[in-house]
């Protein structure tokens, strides 16, 4: 049974500006120090970051609540895609975000751990705050 990946946190921005900020190619960009991001905000859309490193298509969109997306590492196999899900919920002024990511291929989960943390986490929160 593949593991499932679950990080929750809460950020210092309302759900619509987290949202906006994972999937505005813009602001990705910016809050992960400039890499390379192209985004297409519709479902079915592709979308490209890190400069290529990540690839997939949005699969489920509902503005500042859910992000569902089929994510792929481009060190992968051909054709292997996990499932990414981001789940957004107001608690006062903050946004709680959990994230799960699943089906990702054998042994890959504590490098995606760590690089949800270093790539993702860690620059978002200083790019809200």
């Amino acid at each position: 049974m593949t593991k499932t990946i679950r990080q929750e946190m809460i950020l210092e921005a309302s759900p619509k500006r987290v949202y906006d900020a994972l999937l505005d190619a813009k602001q990705f960009s910016e809050f992960t120090g400039g890499a390379a991001a192209e985004i297409d905000r519709q479902v079915g859309g592709a979308f490209s970051c890190f400069g290529g490193m990540i690839k997939g298509r949005n699969v489920e969109l509902k503005p500042g609540q859910r992000i569902v997306q089929a994510w792929r590492a481009g060190n992968w196999p051909e054709g292997a895609y996990s499932i990414v899900k981001f789940e957004l919920e107001a608690q006062g002024a903050h946004a709680k975000l959990t994230l799960e990511q699943s089906a990702f291929p054998a042994g890959s989960a504590e490098h995606l751990e760590g690089g949800w943390h270093k790539m993702y986490w860690e620059p978002l929160k200083k790019y809200l705050a």
